[in-house]
């Protein structure tokens, strides 16, 4: 039937000529050839670009007026065609924001999950953290003070600086008598000073009472005028012992009375104000000055170019600066670093609070006023709209976990809240094997108020979980950022969260999803783009790869040679029939043709590269060492650390390096 094909007639996009050819719907197909022949012009320029437009065509005259045109691919006629989705190499997010946890929806999953059932714990007792009702807490507080003597107290200030004498007039006005200041109850009637830059914490005395079941609607009535001027929050000071505990509608820790909102999913996530590191700003990273790179030699004098800044700056009125600073406090720019004090060398590099006076060898009294030289490359790195400040300054600075998360990403009470007694960040940073072995039975880790509620989000994030598995995924974390993913991992996420989709009689177009899979994880994809036809939908795939071609239910041999030599559909059959031909494609398959290995080999140079201690993602601090002159092969599973190696370890310190000879010996 007419239906169960999809026919192009006459493509002439590029190279191609005049190409017609018929693809059978809900199958596996590859289109392949030498490079250069055609096969994306096809599949890609002609296909996809069809469906784009057609899709586009759908909306309203006013809604494309925002897209913009898409011209008709040069072809005759296409029929049969479905929804086309495309999965390109090309599409790698470079937001340092994205991450294969964002990108595949499963940190979306773990955030909801963690924001209904996540257990709270306090960051300062590491206690569970507790919440009561009203009624709970009178009826507590009548149990364990029973014949005691409390002050009832509702929590105003907590850790703050500042005098807060409208604070005290405020309750002084509205009749209240006494406050607890700093551990001390105070009486407002009296002129309360305090310092205004130290921290403080501040309660408004709301009764004090002997508790009795006979005085049980005065606790009552004194219990709620405490939550709601303490904002939920209240504590208890027995009088005798001056011992004190806390309580609360919300999550409050009893011991420190600290007090959690109720979870959110955007307090677990690092895109949100709400649960992004405050330090970090959600990046998980900090860059800051390295003060081993702005003074190399600190045996050196300014003047012999000890600072390695002031070597390439021509601003002299920089440097007049530092030398003024210099004589300020007893130097020259002939003094060795080495014997400038660390708080005048501190002085150089971070600035002066505020300006100095000091009289000059040059004669009169002169002012100098200086923002520090790291400050000022920090300065250019964050606010210079110049690509070429902005690299001339990462030169001098570091990249490392942010110290206050510690590569988290997120603040310090979303870290708190854990289930199966682990927090949410440290599953962000296991592999997806580990993350996979992990939700394989939490079902019977959890109790039955969690089960109740989280039973569906579970299945959700599992399923997720497993398609990252079966395209050879499970050596990434969640936390790896997309723009460190090579475009062969991000087709594959890509084509997990697809399968995820489950949608039916769409035309997926894929480039090469196989770049950068290890042979044993071929299997593995070649079984999800099945899985993915399985389901009504047709895939084709622009593919070199051996045992996907095998694989496939049609393939379509475009050549015979690339450029103004291809173009041309080579075999269009099954992989049994393309065998049979004698098309160059089908010889290598054959092993016919096969690429020699080189009888001799050139001898490697003497001299050799040598890196050590690189521990860049999954990198152990090996010594590699790297003979010049040869042609090197860096090989290893998907994710062994192959491009941590080479493109984020290696190639990252020589583009930066002054020198490349400190590198070979």
């Amino acid at each position: 039937m007419e239906d169960q094909y999809i026919e192009i007639e006459g493509a002439r996009v590029h190279n191609l000529k005049n190409v017609s050819v018929k693809l059978p719907r809900n199958k596996l197909i590859v289109f392949t050839g030498l490079s250069g022949s055609g096969k994306s012009s096809l599949a890609f320029d002609t296909i996809y670009a069809e469906g784009q437009r057609r899709y586009i065509d759908t909306f309203s005259s006013y809604a494309r007026q925002f897209l913009g045109g898409v011209e008709r691919p040069d072809v005759d006629s296409i029929t049969g065609l479905s929804p086309v989705i495309s999965i390109e190499q090309k599409t790698v997010s470079k937001n340092p924001r994205s991450t294969v946890g964002t990108i595949t929806e499963i940190y979306d999953f773990l955030r909801l999950l963690y924001a209904r059932i996540g257990v709270a714990y306090s960051y300062v007792s590491g206690k569970p953290m507790v919440k009561y009702t009203e009624n709970q807490i009178k009826e507590l507080i009548l149990k364990t003070f029973d014949g005691k003597k409390i002050v009832v107290l509702a929590p105003l200030i907590k850790g703050r600086k500042g005098h807060y004498k409208d604070l005290f007039e405020q309750y002084r006005k509205r009749g209240f008598t006494k406050m607890r200041v700093d551990g001390e109850i105070v009486d407002l009637q009296n002129d309360i000073k305090l310092d205004r830059y130290k921290i403080h914490d501040i309660e408004l005395v709301i009764d004090r009472i002997a508790v009795k079941e006979d005085d049980k609607t005065r606790i009552a009535q004194g219990i709620q005028q405490a939550l709601n001027i303490g904002k939920a929050s209240m504590m208890i000071l027995e009088h005798d012992s001056n011992q004190l505990h806390h309580f609360s509608r919300a999550l409050i820790c009893e011991d420190s009375g600290i007090s959690y909102n109720e979870p959110e999913p955007n307090l677990f996530s690092f895109n949100s104000p709400y649960g992004a590191c405050s330090k970090c700003s959600g990046l998980g990273v900090i860059t800051e000055i390295d003060q081993n790179k702005l003074i190399p030699n600190p045996k050196l004098s300014i003047k012999q170019g000890a600072i390695e800044p002031l070597r390439e700056m021509k601003n002299q009125w920089f440097i007049e600066k530092i030398e003024a600073l210099l004589e300020a406090r007893g130097y020259t720019i002939k003094t060795p670093v080495k014997d400038i004090s660390e708080e005048h060398l501190n002085e150089i590099l971070y600035g002066l609070p505020q300006s100095i006076s000091y009289k000059s060898k040059k004669g009169g009294e002169k002012t100098v006023h200086f923002e520090g030289l790291a400050n000022f490359i920090e300065r250019h790195y964050y606010d210079s709209s110049s690509p070429a400040y902005k690299r001339w300054a990462q030169t001098f600075m570091n990249t490392q976990n942010c110290p206050s998360c510690d590569g988290a990403r997120i603040n310090q009470q979303a870290r708190h809240f854990k289930i199966d007694n682990t927090p949410i960040h440290d599953l962000a940073q296991r592999d997806i094997s580990e993350l996979h072995a992990f939700f394989q039975d939490l079902e019977s880790r959890l109790n039955d108020d969690q089960l109740k509620i989280g039973t569906e989000i579970i299945k959700e994030t599992r399923s997720r979980i497993n398609f990252l598995m079966d395209v050879g995924l499970d050596y990434l974390s969640l936390n790896r950022s997309a723009k460190t993913l090579s475009g062969g991992e991000a087709q594959r996420i890509r084509l997990a969260t697809q399968i995820g989709t489950e949608l039916t009689n769409v035309l997926y177009i894929l480039d090469e999803p196989s770049i950068g899979l290890h042979q044993r994880d071929n299997d593995r994809l070649i079984n999800s783009l099945k899985r993915l036809k399985e389901a009504d939908n047709t895939i084709l795939v622009v593919e070199h790869d051996k045992d996907m071609m095998l694989a496939s239910d049609w393939l379509v041999d475009i050549g015979p040679g690339a450029g103004i030599n291809g173009g041309e559909i080579v075999a269009n059959d099954t992989p049994g029939n393309l065998l049979k031909s004698d098309s160059i494609t089908s010889q290598y398959l054959n092993g016919k043709i096969n690429i020699e290995t080189p009888k001799k080999r050139r001898k490697a140079g003497k001299e050799k590269l040598t890196l050590e201690g690189a521990k860049g993602n999954n990198l152990k601090g090996e010594k590699v060492v790297f003979p010049l002159g040869s042609f090197i092969c860096v090989t290893g599973v998907s994710g062994s650390g192959k491009s941590t190696l080479i493109n984020e370890t290696l190639y990252s310190l020589m583009i930066r390096s002054k020198d490349w000879n400190m590198w070979i010996k």
